[in-house]
């Protein structure tokens, strides 16, 4: 393969002198003026364009959304760390979320919720509540609700005509009971095997 050198062009190689060791001839100091010129610059045309960009992104979202609120305020957390695990800043978040109007998203996967839920739903199937207080209606517990239904029995509705079944028809057959009962979570269960060991554990004599 040919090369190309500047002795085949017609041009003598510049002798070199390795005598001293090192290189004799200084750096060129236009071409580091020049380009350290050429960087400012870019960077000053770079800042600008971003400072007017942002300023436009903020006038738009100003005229769609509306002047600031207390809903929009902003808090500096940077006092708090970075500890995720933290007592203050749990506090602090939870401060924070209390501040925007419902819905307000979860703070936590949601099991706790469901717990909360599930206690409710207790106090009303184990505990006699008033259902209508001015026509005299209570609501008694399940337990002697179904104590009740046991001694009584349930209303039998009239018997229906049952209707011809079709060729290739089968008259369908409900095995029961329907459901097994009321399942508890696992965050639940979690809880509730953590309080038997609390309540197991013997208090330190004093």
């Amino acid at each position: 393969m040919p090369t190309h050198n500047s002795h085949d062009a017609g041009q003598e190689p510049e002798e070199i002198d390795v005598s001293k060791g090192y290189e004799a001839s200084d750096v060129r100091v236009s071409g580091v003026v020049v380009f350290l010129v050429a960087l400012g610059i870019f960077v000053a045309v770079a800042g600008a364009l971003s400072y007017g960009i942002g300023k436009a992104f903020n006038a738009h979202m100003l005229k769609e959304d509306g002047p600031r609120s207390k809903w929009s305020q902003s808090v500096n957390v940077q006092p708090l760390g970075n500890l995720a695990s933290s007592p203050e800043l749990q506090n602090k978040m939870a401060e924070m979320t209390q501040r925007f109007p419902t819905p307000r998203v979860q703070t936590d996967d949601g099991n706790q919720d469901v717990a909360d839920l599930h206690e409710r739903e207790d106090l009303l199937l184990e505990n006699y509540t008033w259902a209508d207080q001015s026509q005299g209606k209570v609501r008694i517990p399940i337990e002697r609700a179904m104590e009740l239904i046991a001694q009584r029995g349930l209303p039998q509705a009239p018997a229906l005509e049952a209707s011809k079944l079709l060729t290739g028809d089968e008259r369908p057959l409900v095995a029961l009971p329907l459901t097994s009962g009321f399942a508890r979570t696992g965050y639940e269960l979690d809880q509730a095997a953590a309080r038997k060991i609390e309540t197991a554990r013997p208090e330190p004599h004093k």
